[in-house]
């Protein structure tokens, strides 16, 4: 099991919610990319650690941003690129608590 991916995405996420707030003042992007993205480096430190909750945490940090993309699918390439990590995040994470779980 490997916290780059959650790395990865924590800062994706970070610099997308300021970069969006950037352009747009949008303070739910500022919020959003912000907030999934630090649950996403906790979550990348605990992996790294060996502590409790980093896999879920990312699990989880990739279930809210791919259900918060969803929504927003057809409005260009961003919404989709974030959707399209997210699941491939949360499928390499779920698979990675499934198999530890189940093994």
């Amino acid at each position: 099991m490997s916290a780059y991916p959650a790395y990865a995405m924590g800062g994706l996420c970070v610099i997308g919610g300021v970069t969006g707030f950037a352009r747009t003042r949008s303070i739910p992007s500022l919020v959003a990319g912000v907030g999934v993205g630090l649950l996403f480096l906790w979550s990348a430190d605990n992996i790294r650690k060996g502590t409790s909750n980093g896999l879920e945490g990312a699990l989880g940090a990739s279930a809210l941003l791919l259900l918060s993309s969803l929504p927003r699918i057809a409005k260009g390439p961003i919404p989709v690129a974030l959707a399209t990590t997210a699941a491939a995040s949360g499928i390499y994470y779920g698979r990675t608590v499934y198999n530890l779980r189940n093994h």
